[in-house]
């Protein structure tokens, strides 16, 4: 079966844009969470966020798209543009058809439709931007990044919530192995102002804690809820041997991957987390035992907790394998995660360390895991599985591998 490599990483995240400064961020176990800035938050009961310090769009973005173009699709084509330039590819390396597009999005550009219908509601129907009739959508990320680069290839856009950035690489694999020769892929959300808040506050899953340290704790008595933010990851993912072919620096191979939806009609009571993890690990004709360290869903939810730690126990034993969730030091990306920690397991491969949980001072015991917390953890590593889930039911699960001997490396830039 032909393999899919990784071959780029560009990363917009409230931790830091771009790959290795997100990373160093995350490996000294630094925070991005704090006030609300992008909006006055006072008349909500969610004062806190993700938010992408210092991001300029017209750095990013030409100046011709800045006009048509939402927060989230900005954010999304800075990374995809990292990710390009990373990995060495161009349109030009490929045949006509032959690169890929498959992202993911939760809510698609809230801000700009909120602002648009203000005008409408204010102005009238001849002051709404024209661009309204896809700046919002939610495949608008996959349609500018296409559109900008020039791939032309088979084109997709998940809509999963936080499963959908591992769907998205699921659907690039397969592609892959369908004669697609590259996908770029991955996921960027935003949706930090009010009409977006207000959607989010609708779920019930926020925390409404004031203080950063303490508003998003996963696997803790004191779990609460989670804190939104907006970023996220694109990835450039490649067929082994076209990568080969062109000498491309390779991060890691998707080694493995699984979705699954809750309830099970033959099964309600199974868990779907950890039918997908069960699933994936065999996709990657794994055990177990095989694989190193996982990347946590962490809803910060109680139930929700006892969930994944249930399934991460049922898999590798009470505290049987370490377990990190670096998304506490920037808010949950929602569509952004997935293509995030996929990112972030395979720079703890590169580096052999895992990041930290922080603000997580202890677990709750009834747990059962065993959570890297306060500082990085040097360890030996081959293999990651990044766990994700999102409101509707959706589960998913990813294996990353590093790069096998005889296989193009990585070399850090």
């Amino acid at each position: 079966m032909t393999s899919a490599v990784v071959t780029g990483i560009g990363v917009v995240a409230p931790t830091g844009i771009g790959a290795e400064e997100y990373w160093r961020a995350t490996i000294a176990g630094e925070s991005a969470i704090g006030p609300i800035t992008r909006f006055d938050p006072a008349p909500y009961p969610v004062r806190l966020a993700g938010e992408v310090p210092g991001f300029v769009p017209a750095e990013h973005v030409p100046s011709r798209l800045l006009p048509q173009t939402d927060h989230g699709t900005r954010l999304s084509l800075a990374a995809a543009a990292e990710a390009l330039s990373r990995s060495g590819l161009t349109a030009d390396e490929a045949p006509e058809f032959g690169i890929g597009i498959a992202t993911a999005s939760t809510m698609g550009g809230f801000e700009f439709g909120q602002r648009e219908l203000q005008h409408l509601w204010q102005l009238g129907g001849q002051h709404v931007s024209a661009y309204q009739s896809f700046a919002w959508f939610y495949a608008v990320n996959t349609g500018q990044i296409s559109i900008r680069h020039g791939l032309r290839g088979p084109g997709a856009t998940i809509v999963a919530d936080q499963a959908g950035g591992l769907d998205a690489l699921g659907v690039a694999r397969r592609q892959i192995r369908k004669g697609t020769p590259a996908v770029v892929t991955g996921g960027v959300d935003s949706a930090l102002c009010p009409l977006g808040l207000a959607g989010q506050l609708s779920t019930g899953d926020l925390s409404g804690a004031h203080d950063p340290e303490r508003a998003y704790l996963p696997f803790t008595r004191e779990a609460g809820g989670h804190v939104p933010a907006e970023g996220g990851a694109i990835l450039v993912v490649e067929d082994a041997g076209f990568a080969r072919d062109r000498g491309a620096p390779v991060l890691g191979e998707i080694a493995g991957y699984a979705a699954t939806f809750d309830p099970d009609p033959r099964d309600p009571a199974a868990d779907g987390l950890l039918r997908a993890a069960r699933q994936a690990i065999a996709d990657a004709e794994l055990e177990p035992g095989d694989v190193d360290v996982v990347f946590a869903d962490a809803a910060g939810r109680p139930g929700a907790d006892r969930r994944e730690a249930a399934a991460i126990t049922a898999l590798f034993g009470a505290g049987g394998i370490p377990v990190t969730a670096p998304k506490t030091g920037t808010g949950r990306l929602y569509a952004g995660a997935g293509g995030l920690d996929t990112a972030t397991a395979l720079l703890s491969l590169r580096d052999q360390s895992i990041p930290p949980t922080v603000h997580v001072g202890a677990t709750d015991p009834a747990h059962e895991i065993d959570l890297v917390v306060g500082r990085a953890r040097p360890a030996a590593l081959t293999t990651a599985l990044v766990l994700a889930r999102g409101r509707g039911g959706f589960n998913a699960a990813l294996l990353v591998r590093a790069p096998r001997p005889g296989k193009p490396n990585h070399t850090k830039e």
